[in-house]
């Protein structure tokens, strides 16, 4: 009576065990050089193997996009959860995306950026709406530590939180793709000191002591 939930237990770790595969040789040739044939012959599977998992090129495509996200997720956004609220936090979040980067996840990098630079000039679509949906939550979570942080005090109030959100995230944007051309780790060494610097820019400054003149 067992058999059928084996069966269906074991369908799940092959199709998770493909997805990993995917995401991976998506990070390196893209969404749209991923396709039932290219991943068979990278997995050494048949085709209709493949099929029996995914129906067709785009539902693989937003399969690989969803295990992508989880995975992101479970990177960077689980781990800094529990950090104290305000700059703390997104600091944390800031290091866990540099750890991202800096432990090759991926062959290709960071997924996503992959992944939106090549789609943001294709037409609309599923695929492309789900590689945009990503960029907007992950900016509107930037955006929204960086107004807890102003929220807690410990960044100037004045800033607009989108804006600064963007800074920081392009110094890792910009550190993903030096470093898929040029291989120099120092690169993201570059990135954690900009986005340090520029945190301290925009942190409030503690008030300057009163001082009483002496009698």
């Amino acid at each position: 009576m067992r058999e059928p939930d084996g069966r269906r237990a074991r369908g799940q770790r092959t199709r998770a065990s493909i997805l990993a595969s995917a995401v991976d040789l998506a990070s390196v040739e893209g969404l749209e050089g991923l396709t039932i044939g290219r991943l068979a012959t990278s997995l050494e599977m048949s085709k209709s193997g493949l099929f029996a998992h995914f129906g067709s090129k785009e539902e693989l495509q937003l399969e690989v996009i969803q295990a992508a996200r989880e995975i992101f997720v479970e990177r960077i956004v689980e781990p800094t959860r529990a950090i104290e609220r305000g700059l703390p936090r997104l600091r944390a979040l800031l290091d866990a995306k540099l750890d991202y980067l800096r432990g090759g996840v991926f062959r290709g990098g960071c997924f996503f950026d992959a992944a939106r630079a090549e789609f943001d000039s294709r037409p609309p679509g599923p695929v492309r709406a789900a590689v945009e949906q990503q960029m907007v939550d992950w900016s509107e979570l930037m955006t929204k530590l960086v107004a807890a942080a102003q929220r807690e005090g410990h960044i100037d109030p004045d800033l607009e939180p989108a804006q600064l959100a963007f800074e920081l995230d392009s110094y890792y944007s910009a550190a993903n793709v030096a470093f898929q051309f040029h291989g120099d780790p120092a690169i993201f060494d570059r990135a954690h000191q900009a986005a340090t610097q520029r945190l301290e820019s925009a942190a409030v400054k503690p008030s300057a002591p009163v001082r009483t003149s002496r009698r």
